[in-house]
């Protein structure tokens, strides 16, 4: 059995998130040293480019809704470097019906945005000014299989990503999903990493909902690891 079949999966979730944080990381024990999975992660209320955690979330959104392959159905990183560009570069999860191991060379001084487990909610076709009632409705069947988060177990480089419970990040206000002419609401859980060394890394995810719910993706388990080879491919290795 791999080491990734062993986790609790990584669920991207129908669709995911964005809005504004709404959580602050618990610090790691003064105990121990701080691992290298603790001091690449940026805090929820962290700012990168002029733009908040929250909205570079809705910008994943917009970039993988609009790709002619959905990043979250690429196999074997395959599609990891379509639409990508800027300090940022999106990292997937998949639809759950699969397990995922991708490969993918990022360039050196990017960002990396991970989604964990998270959920959307879209009203088609979207209006410009969608009610307050119908914003609320939204906001709130995105959270309801984010409110019942069982597992989520993020692995850098081997390293323990510790209380990723928090890092949810929940939409303050409705917003549009311009690839699906719609009005969205998003809710979930996320890693915002600093640019990583050059060289090998391996990002392992796991995560779990049991909202009480088969449908919706209330029982959504799945699992995904990427080996990103930061500056060039280096050592091509499948787990």
């Amino acid at each position: 059995m791999s080491r990734r079949a062993g986790l609790l999966s990584a669920a991207f979730g129908a669709m995911a998130a964005v809005g504004a944080t709404s959580a602050i990381p618990v610090p790691l024990s003064d105990s121990a040293p701080p691992p290298a999975a603790s001091t690449s992660l940026l805090p929820a209320d962290a700012v990168v480019e002029g733009a908040s955690f929250g909205e570079w979330t809705g910008r994943w959104w917009n970039w993988a809704l609009s790709q002619p392959i959905e990043p979250y159905l690429d196999p074997d990183g395959r599609v990891c470097d379509q639409g990508q560009g800027g300090p940022v570069w999106y990292l997937a999860g998949t639809d759950g019906s699969f397990d995922a191991h991708r490969e993918c060379v990022v360039p050196e001084g990017k960002y990396l945005l991970i989604p964990v487990i998270n959920m959307v909610q879209m009203r088609m076709p979207a209006t410009t000014h969608l009610n307050r009632a119908a914003c609320d409705d939204l906001r709130e069947s995105a959270a309801v299989n984010n409110d019942h988060l069982v597992s989520a177990v993020v692995l850098i480089d081997g390293v323990k990503v510790p209380d990723v419970s928090g890092f949810r990040v929940r939409s303050r206000r409705c917003f549009e999903v311009a690839a699906r002419n719609a009005n969205a609401a998003a809710d979930g859980y996320w890693l915002f990493l600093k640019p990583l060394p050059r060289g090998r890394h391996v990002i392992t995810v796991g995560a779990n909902y049991d909202s009480g719910r088969d449908r919706g993706y209330g029982t959504m388990v799945q699992n995904f690891e990427y080996v990103v080879h930061v500056g060039g491919r280096t050592n091509l290795t499948s787990l």
